[in-house]
């Protein structure tokens, strides 16, 4: 397992570069938030190839947790000033397309499609270890319910615009990390004070 963080560090200092393009667009926390997505990433997927088992006490789990949320609002309610924050999309996939039809930087539009989606899959995963008997109605609910409040508070403190495609990937990822919190549950335990959870 230390092999593949030190991999995940220098996959981030490779990439360092494109990382820091995107302090032009976004908080500069931006960085933070990539270096921990990606460093778990590179880990659990290691882990899952060579069938290891981490154990994490699940106190880190919720702090990691939290602090992941706190960074994700950072960088979703404290955004350069210099961009239009007034607009409203309701056409689902209209946002999608525009990005997808090559009339926008490469980075700016891989970056808001991939990031709409991947940033979002530790909420799935997190409920997964969090519920007991998670279900997907219920995680579909509670993803759609909470990411519509923050696109709403985006909107109305002119901190972002309000789009139904942001709603639709945001939603996907926790959904994809719901999906895939079976596969990281056989290489993930998470223990608490009683035992395993």
């Amino acid at each position: 397992m230390k092999r593949s963080i030190v991999y995940a560090q220098l996959l981030f200092l490779v990439l360092l570069p494109v990382w820091l393009k995107l302090t032009s667009y976004l908080n500069p926390l931006v960085i933070v938030v990539i270096w921990f997505t990606l460093t778990i990433f590179v880990v659990s997927v290691t882990c899952w190839w060579k069938q290891e088992k981490m154990i994490l006490p699940i106190q880190v789990l919720h702090t990691a947790a939290s602090l992941y949320t706190c960074c994700l609002l950072v960088l979703l309610f404290f955004r350069p000033k210099n961009q239009n924050y007034d607009t409203i999309n309701l056409i689902p996939f209209d946002t999608i397309l525009f990005y997808l039809s090559g009339n926008v930087d490469f980075l700016i539009a891989f970056y808001n499609l991939a990031a709409n989606i991947c940033l979002f899959i530790p909420f799935g995963l997190y409920y997964g270890f969090w519920k007991q008997t998670p279900t997907t109605k219920q995680v579909l609910f509670i993803s759609t319910f909470a990411i519509t409040i923050i696109e709403l508070m985006q909107f109305f403190t002119k901190r972002g615009s309000l789009d139904i495609d942001d709603l639709l990937l945001n939603v996907l990822g926790v959904w994809c990390g719901f999906l895939l919190y079976p596969k990281i549950k056989k290489i993930l335990i998470i223990k608490n004070l009683a035992g395993t959870c």
